[in-house]
């Protein structure tokens, strides 16, 4: 326990970073604009996420388009996002399909040489229930690695989990792997 909390207390007290040390913007940008493009990767926990062997792909293909800025969290570079989600359920889920609009936090937790390791979370609003969530709100946590191919653009390889925190009976929840590609300015 003494491990963690060491590791914890080293964190939050890292030097400040400004928004020009910040590794998921441009040299001092403080826009970004990001299409996320990920295929689903089965119903279940947030763990799923970080174990590719349990993944399960299933006709389902996620779009989302965010608008981010930056930010710090606890002196480590994060950025504030809006996004606007489409999920398209085809074949036999047809009826997963919905579209959803929400804000986020992500923070990167490491940066070298141009690549960044991250984390977010944040609540999405979506239009329909399904049998997935039996909730309009989810929230939607991300993990991600990312790297920087220029001063203006970045490339991620993200996963996603959308689910409702058991907040209803339903709730097995959808899980997401892809792309993305972040324009900054």
């Amino acid at each position: 326990m003494k491990k963690y909390i060491t590791i914890i207390l080293a964190i939050i007290t890292l030097p400040a970073l400004g928004a020009d040390n910040n590794p998921m913007f441009g040299k001092n940008a403080d826009n970004a604009i990001a299409l996320y493009v990920s295929q689903g990767t089965g119903p279940g926990s947030l763990f799923k996420l970080v174990d590719p062997f349990l993944w399960e792909f299933e006709p389902m293909t996620n779009l989302m388009v965010q608008y981010s800025q930056p930010a710090s969290i606890f002196r480590l570079p994060s950025r504030i996002n809006l996004a606007f989600v489409q999920n398209f359920g085809y074949g036999h889920d047809r009826g997963l399909s919905f579209m959803a609009v929400g804000v986020s936090w992500d923070v990167a937790l490491v940066q070298w040489r141009g690549f960044y390791i991250g984390a977010g979370l944040g609540p999405y609003m979506r239009d329909s229930r399904d049998r997935y969530v039996q909730s309009r709100l989810v929230f939607g946590e991300r993990f991600f690695i990312g790297k920087n191919i220029g001063d203006a653009w970045r490339i991620e390889f993200f996963t996603q989990h959308f689910s409702n925190g058991d907040f209803t009976e339903i709730n097995r929840g959808f899980n997401f792997t892809g792309l993305a590609v972040n324009y900054s300015f």
